[in-house]
This record gives structure tokens, sequence and C-alpha cells, in this order.
């Protein structure tokens, strides 16, 4: 079996990076676009007639289940080119590093696939979720045990919270067969406690969020991990501010449960403002360095996840938690 498994990632790895050597596209990126661009086709086309039901802001919705699953492939291609460097992240009292990596990387290539086109879409978004809380659990909570004092162990924890948060919500919603709307929830779904754990894990974080931006605007905005942002991105610094004080004021509005859907909606969208004014130049300016990649699709991740909990929420009031 190992040697089938070895024989496998030679396969993966290897082959496409021969194939696209002359182009001087390394196989992580190359399948990272590849990933992206065909779940982005499957994506548009099954929205297409989503996009028809709704009206005003929230045609962005459906497009929101669209930032979750593009990434997700991303990320779960990741798993099989960059097999060894995400393996060494596992913790070492998990046996089979390896085999765990391939496991998740194909999780998350179906999950993507099942939430762009609903098909157990909702399995698949409460199975990524409790994937992704597992992390924040077993990798995430451990390197900030060892070092509380880092913020950047902070934001990354508080990320994957955030993503669980967005699976969840998806996960929790109850999606009508015919329509990508909620149906309407009974007085009791209105007042059940785990309803509102998808508020609570991402309205944490964006509230962790905007007070790290107002600290320190030089660094990239969204998601605050360790890279300044560089200086011939216009507007670098103000962007920054906004962003932050929308962080503050929508993670308060999830957390009281106020105005919250409005709040998440206005998030999300100051999210892709963020993705298209710094993560897309920061792109096109390297797009083939792994890195701008990972910052691009993290932060349309971040994205995806918030809209995910906006579409989730009643337009009506809610009773507060």
């Amino acid at each position: 079996m190992q040697i089938v498994v070895c024989s496998f990632q030679q396969f993966v790895v290897v082959v496409p990076a021969l194939a696209f050597a002359p182009f001087g596209i390394p196989a992580t990126v190359f399948w990272i676009y590849v990933c992206a661009l065909v779940l982005f086709i499957i994506g548009v086309i099954k929205i297409l007639g989503e996009l028809r039901q709704e009206h005003g802001v929230d045609k962005i919705m459906p497009v929101g289940r669209l930032f979750f699953a593009i990434p997700l492939a991303v990320f779960g291609s990741e798993h099989f080119t960059l097999t060894a460097s995400i393996a060494a992240l596992v913790p070492r009292w998990i046996p089979a590093h390896t085999f765990w990596v391939y496991l998740v990387g194909l999780a998350f290539l179906a999950a993507a696939l099942s939430i762009a086109v609903l098909v157990q879409a909702r399995l698949a978004a409460a199975l990524v979720g409790m994937t992704l809380l597992i992390f924040v659990f077993v990798m995430d909570l451990p390197a900030i045990v060892a070092n509380p004092g880092n913020r950047f162990f902070w934001a990354l924890a508080l990320r994957q919270l955030a993503f669980s948060g967005g699976a969840f919500a998806f996960a929790m919603c109850p999606w009508s067969t015919r329509s990508t709307r909620p149906r309407p929830p009974s007085p009791e779904r209105r007042t059940a406690v785990w309803v509102a754990i998808p508020r609570f894990f991402v309205g944490i974080p964006s509230l962790f969020y905007g007070v790290e931006h107002l600290l320190h605007p030089e660094y990239v905005p969204g998601v605050p991990l360790q890279k300044l942002t560089p200086e011939w991105i216009p507007g670098r610094i103000f962007l920054s501010y906004f962003v932050g004080v929308i962080l503050i004021l929508a993670g308060v509005c999830l957390l009281v449960n106020k105005k919250a859907r409005t709040a998440a909606t206005a998030l999300g969208l100051t999210i892709l403002l963020t993705l298209l004014w710094i993560y897309l130049p920061m792109l096109l300016a390297a797009p083939t360095d792994v890195v701008a990649l990972n910052f691009f699709f993290d932060t349309l991740l971040f994205c995806g996840a918030i809209l995910l909990l906006a579409n989730s929420i009643d337009k009506e009031a809610v009773a507060p938690i």
C-alpha cells in the first residue's frame, strides 16, 4: 500500500512538473490554476439561474458559495503537490502524516465540487466545518499556548475559526431543493443556541482583526497575516483603516445579533473590495508565486465564509442569542 501511495505521489508531482517546466510553470501553481478554473466554470454555470432569483445586493449571495468552493479546491490541490510541507504541520503524535494530508486534500476537492453544484452540499459543508475546527484545536491552539504573545498565531487560529463558521452557516441553513434561498425558519429554529455558533465563529475573528488593522495598518488587510502591504499599492494605509473599522462594526453586530445580515453582507463586500484592491494586483505582479496565490485565495475564502453566513441569516429580525 505504501508503494502505491508513493507511486501516486510521484505521478501527481513529477509528471506535471516535467510537462510544464518548459513554460516555467511549477506543478503546484499549475494545479492551483486548473482547480480554480474548473470550479469557476462549474460554479458559474450553476449559479446563473440562481442570480435571477435575487434582487439588489442579494445577487452577491450565490457568488459567496463559489468564493468558498474555489479556494477549498485550490488548497485541496496543494495537499497533493506540497505533500511533504503540509505533512510537516501535522502534530507528531498523529500517525501516518502523509495519509492524512492526502485524505484531507481529497475531501476538500470533493467538498468544493459538492458545495458548488449543491449536491449533498450541507453534508459536505458540515464535514469541512468540523475538519477546520479540528485544525484549530489540534494545530492552532497548541501554537498559541506555546507562543501566547505572537499575534500572528492568534490570527491563524481565528482564520480557521471564521472559515469553519462559514461552512457551519451553510450546513445549518435549511436550503430548499429547488432554490438557494433559505426556507423561513421555525420559532424553535430562531431561538436555538447552536444557530448562533457561526455568528460567533465569524464575529470574534472580525473584531480581533479590526483591532489589529487599526494597530498595524502597514500589514495586509483582511486576514492580518505576517506580510506587509506593498508600498506601490495606492491608498494601502487608508484601506487598512477602513477595513479595520468595518471589521469592528460588523463583528459587534454579529456578536450582539443586531442587523447581523446587513453587517455580514457589508463585511463580505468590503473584503471583496480588499481582494480586488490589494491581493489581485499582488497576484498579477507575481502570477506564479505560490505565496501570492495562497494570500489571494485565503482572502477569497474569508470573503466566501462571511457571505455564506450572511445568506444563512433570515432577513427578518431574529431573537437575540
